[in-house]
This record gives C-alpha cells, structure tokens and sequence, in this order.
C-alpha cells in the first residue's frame, strides 16, 4: 500500500463504521477504568488549562474527558463522520478535520498531544516523521500520550460492525516505539502494558508511553 493510500483507507474504514463504534464503546468496562489512569496522569502532568491536542480523536470521548480533567483540549481526525459524531455528542468542544502527519500547529505550541489509539494504522517508515511532528508541536516541557496495541503480526478487517471494510492494525512492541520516541528528541517517561480485557474481546496487550519534550537547557 501507498504511503497516502493508508490516509484514504484509514479515513473510508472510520466513515463506514463510525455510528456503530461509537454505540459498541459507548458504556464504561474495565480496561476504560484502567486506560482512565494513564489519561489522568496525563493530565496532571500537563496541568490545569494545559493546551492538548487529541490527534485521531474519533467520536471524542478523550477529548472530553480530557476537557473534563481541566485541559483546554480539542480534537483532530481524518473521519468526518466520527467527527460529526463528536461535535454532536461534545457541542462545547472544538473539533477539526486533518491529518495528524500534517499538523496546522506552530511550533512548541502545545503543552501536550495525545495520540491514543490512532497511530495503529501508520506505516512504520511514517512513525519517524510522525513522531517528529509531535516533538515540533510540543514546548519543551510538554507531554504525549501513546496508546497503542502490543504485538508483532498486523490485523487485516475485511469486515467490521457487519460493513465490508479493508484496514490494517498494526501492533508494535514499547520499546520499540520507545526507541523511535527517543530518536525523535522525546524522553519516555512511562511505559504501562495491561492484559487484554476479554469480555471486550481484545485480543492482545494493551500499552500505553507517556514521554516528554525535555526542557531546553
């Protein structure tokens, strides 16, 4: 697949399934108490009216429970139909359409980026890049939050929520993507992996880095 292919594929799969994922996800389980954690220290980290930006942010609960933290946070994703999702479910908060590999941000212009869950579908040759542009965007000092799925092998859909789709999720190993974070100029600050939460049927570990732009010297 093309590099701009897995942008308009990615965009496609979250158009045709938005209003069905946001219904499957819409009450509490565990592994959203446990994941709650990780956001919570994110938020405490960045700090009360802290600018965040919730990059691939979907139908914006994180955006939202982010805002909710006391972060001055709003929401970016390639789908507008799980933005419309967003804007309907979160009218208080500022939602836009655009690429996370083409952030519209001056530079050290945020206090924190939170990336949770919408790395999955990026080419590992993109992630240097990617992680560049969070670094760019970030001020020194600032914080970004990664959640992500663990493994090696990919995940193909051809079917989700019982539309016909094609996307790849691409699982990766922490210290790995710590690596990458590091080359970027981040310095990993926490690594949590948690075991699948069944009844959701997730299949494999989940884990969250929480690294940090370092303050200029």
């Amino acid at each position: 697949m093309a590099d701009t292919d897995f942008v308009s594929a990615t965009r496609t799969f979250y158009d045709t399934i938005a209003e069905d994922y946001a219904a499957q996800f819409r009450e509490p389980h565990t592994a959203v108490v446990l994941d709650r954690l990780q956001l919570d220290a994110f938020a405490e980290l960045v700090g009360e009216g802290g600018r965040v930006a919730d990059l691939g942010c979907g139908p914006g609960r994180v955006t939202a429970y982010l805002a909710s933290r006391g972060l001055s946070v709003s929401g970016l994703d390639l789908s507008e139909s799980m933005l419309a999702i967003a804007r309907r479910e979160h009218p208080g908060l500022r939602f836009e359409r655009g690429s996370m590999l083409e952030l519209d941000l001056p530079d050290a212009s945020l206090d924190g980026v939170v990336a949770w869950y919408s790395t999955i579908h990026t080419p590992d040759e993109q992630l240097p890049a990617l992680f560049a542009g969070f670094h760019r965007v970030l001020r020194p000092g600032g914080h970004l939050l990664l959640g992500f799925q663990c493994g090696d092998e990919p995940r193909h859909y051809e079917q989700a929520f019982g539309h016909q789709v094609s996307l790849t999720f691409l699982r990766r190993r922490p210290e790995g993507v710590a690596a990458l974070l590091s080359e970027a100029g981040l310095t990993v600050r926490s690594t949590t992996v948690r075991a699948p939460d069944e009844p959701q049927g997730e299949p494999v570990s989940q884990a969250s880095l929480i690294a940090r732009r370092p303050q200029e010297r």
